[in-house]
């Protein structure tokens, strides 16, 4: 059976330059040929079969052949014509090359799959969900199962789809132009879930581009290799309602926040040389009962965007809509996250939107221009991290960003947002000498287009996810951080403490000797404490970089190391502000915290680290089921001194309120070594006063200095207050009471 004898319009035949084009991969616009097209009073089939010696048109069922193709190319090019009655409902192509045949499904026959209203708000900068149009989508197109592409690349003159599905060939599959918009699209039927494929880019002066990575991928291939994956992430089937529909009570400024972060590849590991990490489900399995059992509220997951430098720790992203193939895929992620909902586990994700690395199949020079960065490397290039930065300013890449922080709250449910790196984004000369950097339009040194896309996605952020947070880490005093946009502030829900903790953890290393000389470290943060929403964070940028571990860092021998560390988390877990610990600070991990290696678990066999986990535990238990510990985080009139100034003594003392209708709690710190008997405190109410925690008891392997229990206040004045009562103070000891009048017998 051969073509139908109908002759061509001049306009239909192709030239021997076309036919080299499309053999070639080398069309501008390939869709204006192959495919199905009307000439007159017949319609002509083009296809492009790399590797066939025949090729039959069938109806899209195989059932039935219709014509056979004529090759014109010797590189699989072939043409024909037949009816259009025949190819009404679409075609299938019957491919013979040898003793082999295959159905290959024409791409070029199918209509463009981006809409217009989509190309309007990309352009604009303004689509919410940006990642529903771009990068592979699984889906049934003019009633075809199969995947559609798009990306973004303004600055190319062609682009071509390469995956496993073409072996790779560039010349196969050059996708549709979208005009203005700078968008590539093709519709691939038959390419489904688990397709590996990448972006052969072509430059404005024709130049082959490295093969790109697709930045809206939602899966990727496990490291050290680079492609994209195709990945229906729709078809999880959530059970986290009851969580989703509470969480805003639970992420609240006046409920008990406490996050353990975690670092997923070092947390545990296995013992598979080949594969040391933990999967999801593994993790699940291991990590949620722990942070369970331990108290802690949230889980903080330094970044898992898909990254190529496991020495980065993710804070060099590549696959910013992937979560990384390390350890599972994006189902099991999200398998991971539903059940850190259904143990009452929030889970928030470390977002870097500050920088990017240069690797080739990145974002760097995309379509050969810069497209996600700056040109001009003293607003585009991080000499810190020799790393790029994102061009704020302009829209679609602000969208990339806005939109992929929503992707994550409202795609993969969680909980909120912790943002990398603020202060970088912030000024224009964040770790730049003079000459180094571009001021704004005023002379100043404020990156409005940065401040501007974070006020942005701040406000999409909350505005689509009922009961989200987010959390900046920004480390100057840039004002109202945790402010909403409309009141002038970048519109996060918290702010990290980086000041207090920074000058408590200099206090703390001092021995106690040279203490007094340094009390403002302990009081100073109060003067600010309340003017965000702070989280007072002991990170993993504590415990790397030669700083050493948290334990390391205490003066004194062995017996007051762990005092001096219990007592700081005493004083911690009952300061103002939300509380954030990095993993293996619960147990003092004595050795620097390493990425490439476990925790070291085994220390919880020694007595000592085991009660520093137990006394964790306990803080997290009591600042939980303490309303005067939490509620007042972010308020002023939660805090009250006592004495902050017995500077000599290395004792501190204040109120912590929570309402009229609680229990206010009273907090002692003696950041000294001595036993202080008989020592007055001020307190507001006359009755009896709980011991509810000493971090000096023995089940927290302290010297069991107390209290017995309580202690009575009496009428007698003491610190401004209208009663007193005489306590003892143990060494190197946080203790905690909590008014607790007796009832009448």
């Amino acid at each position: 059976m051969g073509n139908e004898p109908v002759a061509l319009a001049a306009d239909d035949r192709m030239s021997p330059q076309e036919q080299e084009a499309l053999a070639t991969g080398l069309h501008g616009d390939p869709f204006s040929r192959l495919g199905r097209h009307p000439s007159g009073q017949t319609t002509i089939i083009r296809a492009f079969v790399p590797g066939s010696e025949t090729v039959e048109v069938c109806t899209r069922e195989g059932t039935k052949a219709l014509c056979t193709l004529t090759r014109v190319d010797d590189r699989g090019l072939f043409e024909g014509t037949l009816a259009p009655s025949k190819a009404r409902n679409g075609y299938r192509l019957r491919v013979s090359a040898g003793d082999h045949t295959w159905f290959y499904d024409d791409p070029y026959q199918y209509g463009p799959v981006i809409g217009d209203l989509d190309l309007h708000l990309f352009t604009e900068g303004t689509h919410e969900r940006v990642y529903t149009c771009l990068g592979a989508h699984v889906c049934t197109h003019e009633g075809v199962m199969g995947t559609r592409f798009a990306v973004w690349a303004p600055g190319a003159s062609r682009v071509a789809l390469v995956g496993d599905f073409n072996h790779w060939n560039s010349a196969q599959h050059v996708m549709r132009s979208r005009g203005g918009s700078g968008i590539w699209e093709l519709f691939m039927p038959g390419v489904s879930d688990g397709a590996h494929y990448k972006f052969c880019i072509f430059d404005q002066a024709g130049a082959q581009l490295p093969l790109k990575a697709d930045p809206f991928a939602f899966g990727t291939e496990y490291r050290p290799n680079t492609a994209s994956v195709v990945r229906a992430i729709d078809s999880h089937p959530w059970n986290d309602s009851r969580w989703m529909a509470s969480r805003g009570a639970r992420q609240h400024r006046a409920a008990p926040i406490s996050i353990y972060e975690v670092h997923l590849g070092s947390w545990m590991r296995s013992w598979d040389a080949e594969n040391p990490y933990l999967s999801y489900g593994e993790l699940a399995d291991r990590l949620i009962p722990y942070v369970k059992d331990m108290g802690f509220t949230h889980i903080e997951l330094m970044p898992i965007t898909e990254y190529p430098f496991d020495g980065s720790w993710g804070y060099q992203p590549v696959g910013l809509y992937s979560p990384t193939r390390r350890f599972g895929t994006p189902a099991e992620f999200k398998a991971f996250v539903d059940a850190c909902h259904d143990a009452d586990i929030a889970v928030l994700l470390d977002w870097v939107p500050g920088h990017f690395p240069a690797d080739d199949h990145g974002l760097v020079k995309f379509d050969g221009t810069h497209l996600y960065e700056h040109a001009d490397p003293r607003k585009g290039f991080h000499p810190d991290w020799n790393t790029l930065i994102f061009n704020f300013g302009r829209s679609e890449v602000a969208n990339y960003l806005i939109s992929n922080a929503h992707f994550w709250l409202e795609e993969y449910h969680l909980d909120g947002l912790r943002v990398d790196a603020v202060a970088s984004m912030l000024y224009l000369d964040y770790s730049r000498k003079d000459g180094e950097w571009l001021p704004n339009e005023h002379g100043g040194n404020e990156n409005y287009e940065a401040i501007a896309m974070l006020q942005a996605m701040n406000a999409r952020a909350y505005g689509l996810n009922d009961g989200i947070i987010t959390v900046a880490e920004e480390s100057t005093a840039y004002p109202k951080v945790s402010a909403p946009a409309y009141d002038g502030g970048l519109g996060f829900g918290f702010k990290w403490n980086m000041g207090w903790m920074n000058d408590t953890l200099d206090y703390m290393s001092r021995e106690p000797v040279h203490r007094r000389h340094h009390h403002h470290q302990l009081t100073f943060g109060i003067q600010y404490a309340f003017s965000e929403n702070y989280v007072l964070p002991l990170s993993h940028d504590e415990v790397v970089h030669g700083k050493g571990s948290l334990i390391s860092r205490m003066p004194g021998d062995r017996w007051q190391k762990f005092a001096n560390l219990r007592a700081y988390f005493g004083f911690m877990w009952t300061h103002p502000g939300k509380k954030l610990l990095f993993m293996g600070g619960e147990f003092a991990q004595e050795r620097e915290w390493d990425a490439d290696n476990s925790l070291d678990w085994h220390l919880l066999e020694q007595a000592d680290h085991k009660n520093v986990q137990n006394l964790v535990r306990d803080l997290n238990t009591l600042y939980r089921e303490t309303p005067s510990l939490h509620r007042k985080d972010c308020e002023h009139d939660g805090f009250q001194w006592v004495d902050g100034g017995a500077s000599s003594d290395n004792v501190i003392s204040f109120l912590r309120w929570g309402g009229p209708d609680t229990r206010p709690c009273l907090v002692l710190c003696n950041f000294s070594p001595e036993v202080r008997q008989g020592y007055r405190i001020g307190m507001p109410y006359k009755g009896f006063w709980t011991e509810r925690l000493n971090t000096d008891s023995h089940f927290y392997g302290g010297s069991d200095v107390g209290n017995g229990g309580g202690v009575e206040a009496e009428p007698v004045p003491w610190h401004i207050q209208p009663y007193s009562a005489m306590v003892t103070l143990p060494p190197l000891a946080t203790v905690v009471f909590e008014y607790a009048p007796r009832q009448a017998s």
